[in-house]
């Protein structure tokens, strides 16, 4: 399949969870890692500097104790709240487990060779996730090898060179307003029109279209289901094979491996 009306995109905007990575590895594996590191962190780091910076961004009364504390994260954690403070935590805390080899980034298997051929084709990538900047570079540092790879053994994937920006709702604004992805248009020094934003979610994908950029809905397993509205709306694409960009204009569906 190759969608139209993508002619002129010279810059991909990818969202992380639910487009390049299952929600389930954030949710099963990095939500749960963190909490478990909080309680050894509160305990032992309390008052270190390297960790107050993370403490302090907290409102006042969740700084009343390691208890306190580490109560409002969990709550936050499982109510999946979007704000910059706990989101910075989360990628402090998961340095560790990356870095020790407790988990590794599952990415969808077109994700890592479309990039490659998108990247060589001249096209800027671009991550705008919820999660920090500091966290999304752990990510891509840290990518699963896949269990066909002969270089399996060697350790993850650093991918974090196709990448040339990185937004989170701190430098860029709340993922569902328009206006965030004007700020990211301004500071790419981008047209809107030349931009494509690929995300699991419809809302996104409209705050997207409302400020001038092109963008599809990525349908993946164990993501939200799609309305028949959703559907007639926007584009849906359930791979990134079947959308055709380049600069040369290739058509990517001859890169599949």
């Amino acid at each position: 399949m190759v969608l139209p009306g993508l002619e002129g995109v010279d810059t991909v905007v990818l969202d992380i969870e639910g487009t390049v990575c299952p929600i389930s590895f954030v949710k099963d594996t990095l939500f749960p890692y963190a909490l478990t590191a909080l309680s050894s962190v509160v305990k032992d780091r309390w008052d270190s500097p390297d960790f107050r910076p993370y403490r302090d961004a907290f409102p006042a009364e969740a700084q009343g104790s390691p208890e306190a504390f580490e109560a409002h994260v969990q709550d936050l954690t499982a109510r999946d709240v979007k704000i910059a403070y706990l989101k910075n935590l989360q990628g402090y805390l998961w340095l560790a487990g990356y870095e020790n080899g407790a988990y590794s980034t599952p990415l969808f298997e077109d994700v890592e060779p479309q990039l490659q051929h998108w990247k060589q084709s001249g096209l800027t990538l671009v991550i705008y996730s919820s999660g920090s900047v500091f966290a999304q570079k752990l990510l891509f540092r840290h990518v699963k090898r896949p269990q066909s790879s002969p270089d399996e053994q060697n350790g993850p994937l650093n991918l974090s060179g196709l990448i040339s920006d990185w937004f989170d709702t701190t430098n860029a604004g709340l993922k569902m307003e328009a206006s965030s992805y004007s700020t990211i248009s301004q500071r790419l020094g981008r047209a809107s029109g030349g931009i494509l934003f690929l995300s699991d979610n419809v809302k996104e994908v409209k705050a997207a279209t409302e400020a001038g950029m092109k963008a599809i809905v990525v349908d993946r397993p164990g993501n939200a289901p799609l309305s028949e509205e959703d559907r007639k709306t926007y584009k849906v694409v359930d791979s990134l094979y079947d959308i055709s960009l380049s600069i040369a204009q290739i058509d990517s569906r001859f890169w599949k491996r």
